[in-house]
């Protein structure tokens, strides 16, 4: 069972073995220029959220789970809270969202980011097998209802239609770890 403390010196992650240790990264510096690099106009600080891009390898081939959110397609994650590394928000924000509770890191730690959205959001997704169990739509407190309005488990193509512009470099890159590790 992995602890639910994931602060510490290292950050306990599932990894091939579902537990090993891995060297924090620290919560990214706000991205962009002073005032004065930008020829005096306002700089926004980057918002830096966290997520997960969850798989299940089936006879047919990797599945993603997206979640819906409007009209809105992605994988699940959330914003980087004060003290917080962004791994570990990933996998909070990945239980609190689907209901899942094992995420096996088995390609690695390794991440991407998608380009600055909104307000200077930038979204960071790991890709990691999910474990067994059935999804379900947590309720968010502050909404007083669940975030999302649908899931589904699709292959890539699939995905790849439904989910935005930027969200699709990530999914890409995903599959190509997925794919080139499925024998191991």
């Amino acid at each position: 069972m992995v602890s639910e403390n994931l602060r510490a010196s290292s950050i306990q992650v599932l990894l091939r073995g579902w537990i090993a240790l891995a060297e924090p990264r620290g919560l990214d510096e706000a991205a962009g220029t002073t005032e004065a690099e930008n020829g005096g106009r306002a700089v926004e600080k980057r918002v830096l959220s966290a997520g997960i891009v969850p798989v299940r390898l089936t006879p047919e081939g990797p599945r993603f789970l997206v979640l819906r959110a409007y009209r809105y397609w992605d994988f699940p994650k959330g914003e980087v809270e004060p003290g917080e590394e962004p791994l570990e928000t990933a996998l909070r924000e990945a239980r609190e969202e689907t209901g899942l509770r094992e995420f096996r890191f088995r390609w690695g730690t390794q991440w991407r980011e998608t380009p600055p959205y909104g307000r200077g959001k930038v979204a960071r997704y790991y890709v990691a097998e999910a474990g067994a169990g059935e999804v379900r739509l947590g309720v968010n407190p502050d909404l007083g209802r669940p975030e999302h309005h649908e899931y589904r488990w699709l292959g890539y193509e699939d995905a790849r239609r439904l989910l935005a512009d930027r969200v699709r470099p990530v999914l890409d890159w995903a599959n190509g770890l997925v794919t080139a590790g499925e024998g191991r």
